[in-house]
């Protein structure tokens, strides 16, 4: 069975990160979960009625963010990738800084270090220069910068097609492939 880590961190956007813990419920994958303190202050504004243990229960482990000896703190926990969605600004800034101070940056700093698939979704708008130079500087490592920018030639009529797209992409990027949105299919 596959492992893939997920962090959540306090940016906006947090139902991108609640959908993709729903989808990967649907593949034989162990979902690891960490969460920045900000993510459930801001799942308080941006969450859908569920609580936030409720949001817990979606991954098969929850691993406390302070807990930086936690078993997806090291290259020798097998996981097959991880991705961090939404992304903050600070938590880029860290990651692109070599700062580990907790699980979500350690962790995604342990999937660069074994070059194993890091996936970041920023959500900020506008992206400064010191964001942009943040997010190069990760590319470059290895790290794959996957901006929750919907697209529009799947006609989407709700928001949750939206947050769907972004998820779907992600779930590409991770190798699991979904039918929760509509892909292009080219101009005959």
């Amino acid at each position: 069975m596959d492992r893939v880590v997920v962090g959540i961190t306090g940016a906006s956007g947090i139902p991108y990160g609640i959908r993709l813990l729903e989808v990967l419920k649907e593949f034989d994958v162990e979902i690891h979960l960490t969460c920045s303190p900000s993510a459930s202050l801001v799942h308080e504004h941006e969450g859908d009625g569920r609580s936030w243990d409720d949001v817990l229960a979606l991954a098969d482990v929850v691993h406390d963010n302070d807990n930086l000896a936690a078993s997806i703190s090291s290259g020798s926990f097998k996981a097959k990738a991880m991705a961090v969605i939404p992304c903050s600004g600070t938590t880029i800034g860290k990651l692109a800084s070599g700062i580990s101070d907790n699980l979500v940056t350690r962790s995604a700093l342990v999937m660069l270090k074994e070059r194993r698939p890091l996936i970041l979704v920023p959500r900020e708008t506008p992206l400064n220069t010191i964001y942009i130079d943040n997010m190069l500087k990760l590319s470059n490592a290895g790290a794959i910068i996957a901006p929750a920018s919907p697209a529009f030639y799947n006609k989407p009529k709700t928001l949750d097609d939206n947050v769907n797209f972004i998820v779907g992409r992600v779930l590409d990027l991770l190798g699991y492939d979904s039918d929760i949105f509509s892909r292009w299919e080219g101009i005959e």
